[in-house]
């Protein structure tokens, strides 16, 4: 079964569709790259996806450690390379509700995120930064 469907719209737009999930939802061209912007790129969806795949795997990671992780969010900047234009850098920077975890516990929660499949996917020259921010 295919994981995703992806249509060309015109004027630098795709549609993609998740087959198991039957969610569907558009990319433009950045405005950087002759795009409306009026849609994630696939250049933002990457960094995204690094993003969320470091708090779904710190979630997974957390429930089956037996630990609570709460209000957990991140934010994501992504920095172009413009010969060859690829994405240089990502910086991720992830908040959560810390005070009740251990010095164990950050370490096991930071070494997870920075080893989901993403992080692991992703080629060695793209930076990857992280920052976490215990509330």
């Amino acid at each position: 079964m295919d994981t995703a469907r992806i249509t060309h719209q015109g004027e630098l737009r795709t549609e993609v569709l998740h087959v198991r999930s039957s969610q569907r939802f558009i990319t433009d061209a950045p405005v950087d790259n002759q795009g409306r912007g009026e849609a994630i790129s696939p250049t933002d969806m990457l960094a995204a996806s690094l993003a969320a795949c470091m708090l779904t795997t710190m979630d997974i990671k957390a429930r089956a450690s037996g630990i609570e992780l709460r209000d957990m969010s991140a934010a994501v900047v992504k920095h172009m390379a413009a010969n060859p234009r690829r994405v240089q850098k990502v910086e991720v920077v992830i908040e959560l509700a810390g005070a009740n975890l251990s010095a164990t516990e950050r370490e096991l929660m930071e070494r997870t995120a920075h080893t989901c499949p993403v992080a692991l996917s992703l080629h060695p020259d793209l930076v990857q930064e992280t920052r976490f921010v215990y509330r």
